[in-house]
């Protein structure tokens, strides 16, 4: 290696690693910031928090690299840049792509580190977090519990006033209000003076065992007038055990909602298989579902009863209701429209679950995308900021910070928005997740161009040349008028 290549590169190495260090301090910071109700209070170890923020960090990289690739080549260049570095290069016949060469090959490096870091840590991480709440919560069965407010346990909101014991396992004054799928509302109330949580690991199940209460249970009769009452059914109790599924809580439930948010626990391959099955599953209901409505339109029993009403004569303005008495046609139309409004209910309820069977297929298609488009962002936002730094000629942390950020949050916002239409299904998921990238894409080439051909960022004169032609030509008229 030449000393100008190490040069070039250890210059881009050191504030490589230090700005990559330092914005993924920041992240993580907001991390803690983020999670720090379900973390403080709970009575955990050192341990166990930096687990959960080690597990929880690699998913920070694809923020945080494409964000120091880029600050790192405007800094980088830009104090080339502005220490004339790039002059003396020139002088010596050395152009700026030769400059570029050595970190070009080491992006390129970082591009295919960060598809494997995408295609294998992050998943793993998202698998380790996850199970890593699971245990935290049944370990620690109060961290699902605060105190003064009412929390939502999938089918009851509880409330304590005071916990403790080691584990915080013991409550005082428990409110409970049951929640049924039936009767939406706090029909149900359950108060016990005493509670306690009993929970084990390797099991979602959480135990609450109350002590000394009461059960409020109201009833809504049939009558309307009953109802004014308000009647409810009150019975005491001693004990009063209630099993919870605490599943929900820590999200590895098995419900739809699971599989939507799985996706970022597979690797490419498995991706591929999920895929390939939801699609298949997919196409099959939508199939069965289309023979079904078909079959239920009743078409084929007209066209085998056309056979026995080939003699009678149909007005087409009139139908044919008027071959038939009037009760019978009011039966025909009663039963008409039954079926209609039945398959109507049944078109828009499938339609949900349709809508929400494709939402979860884009978001696996997505998560696939996102394991190639992390690298080939690196390496395009190297060539947006390298050669800006070359044509701003500014290094530090002042403006290239500025212009950095601004690029990035940009590219991020536009990436952001592509990603929720593509889940909507407004875009495709190849769209959604490459479109930023492909934004960024010529103005990298057109900023590389700029560099390379040592001009500016942008050329005013561009503007005002054809004002100058139409003043040139405007003076050329008026003289030869005036001859």
């Amino acid at each position: 290696m030449k000393i100008l290549d190490r040069y070039i590169l250890t210059s881009y190495l050191r504030t490589f690693f230090s700005v990559f260090v330092i914005l993924m301090f920041i992240f993580v910071l907001q991390t803690i910031w983020l999670y720090i109700g379900e973390l403080a209070g709970k009575d955990l170890d050192a341990e166990v928090i930096f687990k959960f923020l080690l597990y929880f960090s690699p998913k920070l990289v694809p923020l945080v690299l494409p964000l120091t690739i880029l600050l790192t080549s405007i800094m980088t260049f830009g104090n080339f840049a502005e220490n004339y570095e790039f002059a003396a290069m020139k002088s010596a016949g050395i152009s700026l792509q030769r400059a570029m060469r050595p970190l070009t090959f080491f992006i390129l490096l970082v591009s295919i580190t960060a598809f494997f870091f995408s295609n294998n840590v992050i998943p793993a991480a998202e698998y380790k977090s996850i199970n890593l709440r699971r245990n935290i919560a049944q370990l620690k069965p109060a961290m699902a519990i605060s105190e003064g407010v009412f929390n939502d346990l999938g089918q009851i909101n509880i409330k304590v006033e005071e916990k403790s014991g080691e584990r915080g396992q013991y409550l005082k004054d428990v409110i409970i209000h049951k929640k049924n799928e039936r009767r939406p509302g706090n029909y149900t109330v359950i108060k016990a003076t005493e509670g306690e949580l009993v929970g084990s690991t390797g099991s979602n199940v959480l135990s609450l065992i109350l002590k000394d209460g009461n059960y409020y249970d109201e009833i809504i009769p049939d009558s309307p007038r009953d109802r004014q009452k308000k009647p409810f059914a009150k019975s005491y109790f001693e004990e009063y055990v209630i099993n919870m599924d605490l599943s929900g809580f820590n999200d590895i439930d098995l419900d739809e909602e699971n599989y939507s948010n799985s996706h970022n626990m597979l690797k490419i391959s498995e991706l591929t298989r999920t895929i390939d099955s939801f699609s298949t599953s997919y196409n099959e209901d939508l199939e069965s579902f289309s023979r079904n409505m078909y079959s239920r339109t009743g078409v084929e029993n007209l066209k085998r009863e056309n056979t026995a009403t080939e003699d009678t004569v149909i007005e087409p303005e009139k139908g044919i209701l008027p071959l038939y008495e009037t009760h019978e046609a009011s039966q025909i139309v009663n039963l008409a429209l039954g079926n209609v409004n039945g398959a109507l209910v049944t078109v828009v309820g499938k339609r949900t679950e349709l809508l929400q069977a494709s939402k979860r297929l884009n978001k696996f298609e997505i998560a696939l995308h996102e394991k190639y488009v992390l690298g080939f962002a690196c390496i395009v936002l190297f060539f947006v900021g390298a050669p800006l730094g070359a044509i701003i000629r500014k290094g530090g942390m002042g403006l290239p910070m500025v212009i950095a950020v601004l690029l990035f949050l940009t590219y991020h916002f536009i990436g952001i928005f592509a990603k929720n239409s593509a889940e909507e299904g407004q875009i495709s998921p190849f769209l959604g997740t490459w479109l930023s990238t492909l934004i960024m894409l010529p103005l990298g080439i057109f900023l590389t161009y700029r560099a390379t051909t040592d001009q500016g960022l942008f050329s005013f004169s561009i503007l005002f040349e054809p004002i100058k032609k139409l003043l040139k030509r405007t003076h050329i008229m008026g003289r030869s008028q005036k001859d």
